[in-house]
């Protein structure tokens, strides 16, 4: 492999943005410096006037392998993900069969050694029943264990005190959590049902409100402060919450919280436009709610912004709104959007690197990864931030073949991106080098 050389990138990391070379020799960043001579055979970059961004790292996605993928597959949407700039994934375990012991861990891992083109690692499913299993992980090898308090699919809920006592006291590894209370939700439902006998979009941030997650992501945060466990709250949605979780560090933190890229774009107003196809999971909530999430990623109460990408077929969704799954495709688009909020100045484009790149590679102490340093892997992209992107359905590498982005402009483009040093997106389209990718080592 050729040695590429990047030139005159506007290089942002470590809370700093400078105008430098990079050099990647294999897989790696070889040399940074502010002018390094081309050698003969080098691939040259010219990146003038463009940023060089570590890649993201998202810790939340649901690829869909095994089992669902008529929605999408480990190939399918890790193109579209480094299509968007994402480097770096941890997939969820709500596949089919779920993903609850080490053995469908493994099954999960030899597909993506076939197929991911960006680094792969994948979650343990918690149970009521599957102690051992988590007992049994391997801190450095899997990236934690996921915990549906009160609201899941399939079987996957996990609501005995007991069953959750045990499991905050027992992992071995990072606890991760979708908090939503069932029992308000089902309260929640049962009221708006008797008020209008039938129920829209509209009602689902009703049905899934403030109420339902402060009361489950609060008894996640006091378990986690009775046994000492290391705690990362997924998919914040609410104002209210937000007083869980202290401003700060992340190194000094053993509960951190995550926002996710959708509930800092859009609001319930946007209901009356999209439908089900922003339907999901902690639900879209207020505009104050939005806003508020977008002022705690900037003071460093929100640690890390995710995607929580979970596709599902154009068909499913038109359906009536109890029966459309919730979940929309987001790993192509995410950056981008984040991008926009840079463009607008609601965030620096240091905070938006810290809070996909640094943040995840310091929460789940990802080795030689999430930083723009000299000896760490040659995961990066590059931006063009003056460039817009048109987003239509019809142009998505997406399986389901829909983005809820459909005819918005984004002020930027993604020209390249690079995992382990080796081109996988050109700027038009993904580039078939699966071999590229390697699976998540964990240092802890």
């Amino acid at each position: 492999m050729k040695n590429t050389l990047i030139k005159n990138a506007i290089v942002v990391n470590e809370n700093q943005s400078q105008e430098c070379d990079v050099l990647i020799v294999d897989n790696r960043i070889n040399k940074i410096a502010s002018s390094i001579t081309a050698q003969p055979n080098d691939n040259i970059v010219d990146a003038t006037g463009y940023f060089l961004l570590p890649g993201m790292i998202d810790d939340q996605v649901h690829f869909r392998e095994p089992g669902l993928t008529q929605k999408g597959n480990i190939a399918s949407e890790s193109r579209a993900a480094v299509a968007g700039g994402i480097t770096s994934y941890m997939e969820m375990p709500n596949v089919s069969p779920a993903t609850t012991t080490i053995e469908a861990l493994e099954q999960k891992y030899a597909i993506a050694s076939r197929s991911s083109l960006a680094n792969y690692s994948f979650y343990l499913g918690a149970t009521e029943d599957n102690l051992e299993q988590i007992k049994r992980l391997d801190a450095k090898k899997y990236c934690g264990v996921k915990v549906f308090m009160g609201a899941s699919t399939g079987d996957l809920l996990v609501e005995h005190p007991q069953a959750l006592d045990a499991i905050f006291r027992e992992s071995p590894t990072l606890i991760v959590t979708h908090c939503e209370d069932g029992r308000v939700i089902e309260k929640n439902l049962s009221m708006c049902i008797g008020r209008s006998g039938s129920l829209t979009i509209q009602d689902h941030p009703i049905i899934r409100d403030v109420e339902a997650c402060y009361s489950s992501s609060s008894y996640a945060v006091s378990l986690a402060k009775q046994y000492r466990s290391d705690l990362h709250v997924l998919h914040i949605t609410t104002e209210k919450e937000l007083s869980l979780f202290p401003s700060g560090d992340i190194r000094d933190k053993h509960i951190t919280a995550e926002a996710c890229v959708h509930h800092l774009w859009f609001s319930q107003e946007d209901y009356a436009q999209q439908g089900n196809l922003i339907k999901c999971n902690p639900a879209i909530k207020a505009k104050s709610d939005r806003d508020a999430l977008l002022a705690a990623v900037r003071n460093n109460q929100i640690d890390i912004i995710a995607t929580d990408h979970a596709p599902h077929t154009w068909q499913e969704k038109q359906l009536p709104y109890q029966q459309a799954p919730a979940g929309l495709p987001l790993v192509e688009h995410a950056l981008l959007s984040l991008l926009d909020h840079v463009h607008h100045q609601r965030l620096s484009i240091e905070q938006l690197v810290e809070k996909v790149a640094h943040n995840p590679a310091l929460r789940y102490h990802i080795v030689d990864r999430g930083f723009i340093r000299e000896g760490y892997y040659a995961d990066l992209v590059l931006v063009n931030p003056h460039h817009e992107t048109p987003t239509c359905h019809q142009k998505t590498h997406y399986h389901c073949g829909w983005t809820p982005f459909d005819g918005h402009r984004f002020s930027a483009k993604v020209l390249k991106t690079w995992v382990n040093g080796s081109l996988v997106y050109d700027g038009q389209q993904p580039l078939n080098t699966p071999t590229a990718a390697m699976p998540l080592i964990f240092n802890r």
